[in-house]
């Protein structure tokens, strides 16, 4: 069996929240979920579990931080294609995510674009052609 990921986030308002990663493709398991948490299915192995903060709260006895104002991970996916990047960034605009926080990356092999959810998390896209990256990586000589 692969492994599974959680990413486990607090946030503000759960319904917009839910909202906002459905708009972005996630799919929501009424089975992890309550009025407290949200599980998100973005894929078969990549879950996001959005969390009250006060069910947060029950996981850690730090303080909360203000993704908004401060950045403690980013978070990457891989897409299937340049277009695919461009299309979950555009679903995170309309969805009300700010775009681009982070630089754009385009390095020919390899593109990569960014978002921020409601509450600041921010999201890198990102596709890479393994076959080109390898073969641009390889030592010249």
């Amino acid at each position: 069996m692969p492994r599974l990921i959680f990413v486990n986030l607090p946030v503000a308002d759960l319904p917009r929240s839910i909202a906002f990663y459905e708009a972005v493709g996630a799919t929501r398991n009424p089975q992890f979920s309550d009025d407290t948490a949200a599980c998100m299915v973005m894929s078969d192995t990549i879950h996001v579990m959005l969390l009250t903060h006060a069910k947060f709260s029950q996981f850690t006895a730090k303080k909360i931080s203000d993704a908004r104002t401060t950045c403690e991970v980013m978070i990457a996916v891989s897409a299937d294609d340049r277009e695919a990047v461009d299309a979950m960034v555009d679903k995170a605009s309309t969805a009300g995510g700010a775009l681009d926080p982070t630089p754009k990356q385009d390095y020919g092999f390899m593109y990569g674009r960014s978002f921020e959810d409601p509450d600041g998390h921010i999201w890198e896209v990102m596709w890479m052609d393994v076959a080109a990256a390898a073969s641009a990586m390889q030592p010249q000589g």
